[in-house]
């Protein structure tokens, strides 16, 4: 029986998770929650599993949690998250969020041995030296979530790097991928909220409309899978069949393929390296009539080339890049920036940003939080002119 707790319980990917744990209650038992706020969520969530752990990290929800529901016994804050991921009743700990304060409960998970299912990109973009070096050096098992990763790590069981010609992170090319460049001004926040394929959040979804999410998970194949960046490459997959591809030295290709079902990877992660029997939908071979591989324009998707030029400065560009997207669609999302100017505000950002190259955890911190500040001061200049 593996004892699992999930940081972001109440989102998409922490209810899928509870759903894979309802389908293997032999294999998988809940003892752990946490949400940042969603707390009608959480209290239907305890009431229907009563996980012995519950954390929320912000205090006034706790409170509200705490008042609703009798529990006394809630953790609360950093603290919490902390004392959730970490504790001795935990044998894996799936992080179902991208907020960065799962960081530092992150590393701690692994610095106590806990394996990791990891679901959050943008940790791996901040932090990825870091993490995969205490990986390493504690011996613990990181299997990614994020379905392009599960879907490489899937192909690369039993491969070696050194077979490996290049990995291909395919993306369905969003909900903008048939609208020219030159009317990206004119597009509605309901157009770009409109996945073609994955109901996911507003954040990551309008990263899919301007393809940053591909530039964010080439940095973050590069730290799984210890290839450098020219063996890492992006294809536009409109079908959304194959979730990763790849090229080996003698030109043969393996591919992993499934229906967009975030189920799936989370299953593997969770029972890595077994193989469970799954009660989800599977692909129907025979429906499938064709399937394409483009390549990305920069000029369609400015995003992308700015992702990818922060990989290859390294260090800290990676924070920057990470922190200023969030600022800049958290300020799209509430109307107050144009959908073009999002990559405008990260490039400005970058451009004000001396790269450190190895940054410990607290450069990490402190230029996660300089490139927030700093994107919010560009945005306010322009605001000035």
């Amino acid at each position: 029986m593996k004892r699992v707790a999930v940081l972001g319980s109440t989102g998409s990917i922490g209810r899928s998770t509870l759903e894979v744990i309802a389908s293997h209650p032999e294999k998988l038992q809940l003892v752990g929650v946490a949400t940042r706020a969603q707390i009608e969520r959480l209290a239907a969530q305890v009431a229907q599993w009563d996980p012995p752990l519950v954390a929320v990290w912000e205090e006034a929800s706790a409170q509200e949690f705490a008042r609703r529901t009798g529990r006394r016994d809630v953790l609360v804050g950093s603290e919490g998250l902390l004392r959730l991921a970490t504790h001795p009743d935990v044998d894996i700990v799936v992080v179902a969020t991208s907020g960065r304060e799962a960081l530092l409960p992150l590393v701690r998970a692994i610095q106590a041995g806990k394996r990791i299912a990891l679901a959050s990109k943008e940790l791996l973009v901040m932090a990825g030296e870091l993490i995969m070096r205490l990986v390493r050096e504690h011996g613990v098992s990181l299997v990614p979530i994020d379905s392009e990763h599960a879907a490489l790590f899937q192909c690369l069981q039993g491969v070696s790097t050194e077979q490996v010609a290049r990995l291909v992170i395919t993306g369905s090319g969003g909900p903008l991928l048939h609208v020219p460049s030159s009317h990206h001004h004119a597009v509605t926040k309901a157009q770009v909220l409109a996945h073609p394929k994955w109901q996911m959040g507003p954040k990551i979804t309008v990263d899919s409309a301007t393809l940053m999410n591909k530039g964010l998970e080439v940095i973050e194949a590069r730290w799984l899978f210890g290839l450098p960046l020219d063996r890492l490459h992006v294809v536009i997959h409109p079908e959304a069949v194959v979730h990763g591809l790849i090229e080996l030295v003698d030109g043969a290709w393996l591919a992993q393929m499934s229906l967009c079902d975030m189920r799936l990877p989370i299953q593997y992660a969770l029972s890595f390296p077994q193989r469970w029997d799954s009660p989800w939908p599977r692909l129907p071979l025979s429906e499938l009539a064709s399937m394409r591989f483009l390549t990305p324009a920069f000029e369609q998707f400015p995003c992308l080339r700015i992702a990818l030029e922060a990989a290859a400065l390294g260090g800290s560009a990676c924070i920057v890049l990470n922190g200023a997207n969030d600022v800049a669609v958290q300020r799209y999302l509430q109307d107050q920036l144009a959908f073009t100017d999002i990559p405008r505000v990260i490039r400005e950002t970058l451009d004000q940003h001396t790269v450190i190259p190895y940054p410990t955890l607290d450069d990490i911190v402190a230029v996660d939080a300089w490139s927030r500040q700093t994107a919010q001061e560009v945005m306010e200049q322009w605001s000035l002119r």
